[in-house]
Order: C-alpha cells, then sequence, then structure tokens
C-alpha cells in the first residue's frame, strides 16, 4: 500500500519536501493557508523533478509529478496521511496554531514533523494531547539536493516516533541525525552561526575581504568537508588521531574559544563593512539556479561514489 504524505505549507522548502517524497513513492498531499498556492505548487513541483531526472538524481519525474496534488484544506491534506511534514513561517505563534490543528485532524498514528529552523519542539506541542508523536524534521536549504535532517524532540517526544521518522527519511534518501537533547538551532545552525561569526568579525575588522573569505571556505575547508566531517578530519591531521590533535593544536583553539566573536559582529557597522566590498549578484534568481545545478551535480557524484 502506497503511503501518503501531507506537505504543509508549500513555498520552497515544503515543494522540496514534495519532491522527495514523490521521488520516494509517496502519495503527497499539498496545503497551503494562501489560497492558489498549493495549486500552484504542483507544477513548479513538476518542473523541479524534471530538473533532478536531468542531473541523475529522479529516475522518474513524470510518474512522481502525478503523485502530486494539492488539498482544498488542512484537513483533507491529512486525512490520509502516515506522516506531515509542517512548512510554516519560523514564528512561534504560528507553529502553535498550526500543530493544534494538525494534532486535531490528522490520524492517531501520523508522526507530525516541524521543519523549524532554530524552534525547539517542547515550545510549540506541550499542550497537545497527541505530542508523543511531535518532533522536528529540520532539513538544510535546499532539501532536495542535500540530504541531511535533524531529528529533534521533546522531553515527551515518544523514542519510537523518533526511530520510525529516522527509518522514513533514511527510505526517501535523505541523511537523518539525532539531536539527543534539545537546544535551540540545533546541530547544523549551531555550527553555522559558529564559522559566520568569526567569518563576520574577520571581514569587518579588516583581516580579509569577503571574497576571499569565501574562497577560505569553498576552496578549504568545504572541499574536505563536502565528504569528511570535523573529528574525522582532525584524526587524519595527526599521527596519533583525536588525542594527538588536541595535544598538539589545541592552545590556539582554547584562546580563540576564551576570545569569541561578539554579537555586535552581526550589527549595521560591521555589515556595512562588508557590504562595501561585496558586489551582489545581479540575478539572485539566476545564481540560485547555478547553486542547485552544482549542488546537483556534487549529491550525483556523491551518490554513485557510495553506490560504488
Amino acid at each position: 500500500m502506497t503511503e501518503t504524505v501531507a506537505i504543509i505549507g508549500t513555498g520552497l522548502i515544503g515543494r522540496a519536501w514534495a519532491m522527495i517524497f514523490a521521488r520516494a513513492g509517496w502519495q503527497v498531499r499539498l496545503w497551503d493557508p494562501v489560497e492558489g498556492v498549493a495549486a500552484g505548487a504542483v507544477g513548479l513541483c513538476a518542473t523541479g523533478l524534471q530538473d533532478l531526472a536531468e542531473a541523475g538524481l529522479c529516475p522518474a519525474p513524470a510518474e512522481a509529478a502525478i503523485r502530486i496534488t494539492a488539498a482544498a484544506s488542512l484537513e483533507e491534506a491529512v486525512a490520509e496521511a502516515s506522516f506531515v511534514q509542517e512548512n510554516g513561517p519560523e514564528a512561534l505563534e504560528v507553529k502553535q496554531a498550526l500543530f493544534a490543528a494538525l494534532d486535531a485532524a490528522a490520524p492517531p498514528e501520523a508522526i507530525l514533523a516541524s521543519s523549524s529552523s532554530a524552534i525547539r519542539c517542547s515550545l510549540f506541542t506541550e499542550a497537545l494531547p497527541g505530542r508523543a508523536r511531535c518532533l522536528i524534521g529540520h532539513p538544510v536549504n535546499p532539501p532536495h539536493l542535500i540530504p541531511l535532517v535533524e531529528l529533534s524532540g521533546a522531553e515527551w517526544t515518544a523514542p519510537e516516533t523518533i526511530a520510525r521518522a529516522r527509518a522514513i527519511y533514511a527510505a526517501i534518501g535523505q541523511v537523518p541525525i539525532a539531536v539527543l537533547k534539545e537546544v535551540e538551532g540545533f546541530i547544523l545552525n549551531r555550527l553555522q552561526g559558529a564559522l559566520l561569526a568569526e567569518a563576520f568579525r574577520l571581514v569587518s575588522e579588516g583581516y580579509v575581504t569577503p571574497q576571499d573569505l569565501d574562497h577560505t571556505v569553498k576552496d578549504g575547508l568545504g572541499l574536505r568537508w563536502s565528504f569528511m566531517g570535523p573529528f574525522e578530519t582532525i584524526e587524519l591531521n595527526a599521527p596519533g588521531g583525536i588525542p594527538d590533535y588536541c595535544a598538539r593544536y589545541t592552545g590556539f583553539y582554547k584562546r580563540l574559544a576564551a576570545d569569541p566573536a561578539p554579537p555586535s559582529v552581526y550589527g549595521e557597522a560591521a555589515t556595512d563593512a562588508i557590504l562595501a566590498q561585496w558586489q551582489p549578484a545581479a540575478d539572485p534568481a539566476a545564481k540560485m539556479r547555478w547553486r542547485d545545478r552544482r549542488l546537483a551535480a556534487l549529491r550525483a557524484h556523491k551518490q554513485q561514489k557510495n553506490e560504488d
């Protein structure tokens, strides 16, 4: 029996989830609170699936597209769903209202997952009768090209909810990781935030241009990070592995940790200093399409290497 997923909110993230589930054989029901948006998303998903096929990431785009349909109401979208992926605005009151409606309308066995980027699950599920089936399933933008999904539950989220969600995300081609304790921003955005803060500080204080900072990541750290994590990296950077690395090289890191970039690095003065040297993309939409093509090629390459 084909399973059904309800995609609640059909902006960029919601459409990406729709393509991921449809590509994996699921029936997909779209709903958006803005009239006409879900219906319009159906065609956009079909185009996106064709783009994935051209990159070697979707073997049957037409068949996948047929599985995506729009629902007239939230209740209709979730009526037959065994999984719900919510993609509303990153605002606590919106999450609270949506999850109250989802918990009331979705079948009792359905998992309710939020794509929240930083809001903890406990903040919008505590009062729900079905709170044990709720969790965060935070993707990385764009999710159909970057497979990581962060799973974070509240203290009342049932262990079987996490286990089922992890199995479902893995089965549809994503790479789920578990956030073992609730923390604002989860894992990825906390790591990204640490790098961004230091990047803002180094550029705004005149140590490097924003262009050369970007080269440092995309032509330096990023090359390793595309197939090895930080612990794998440092294990290979000292003869005795991680303990040897820590003994040899962490003196500087300790001094850096004692003087972290302050919140002011995101202030107006720092931003102005960066923008004075930065050339914005002439056509942001075209630059986004270029990014997606490059990501698709990298994803296809990594996928092929994993299959070899």
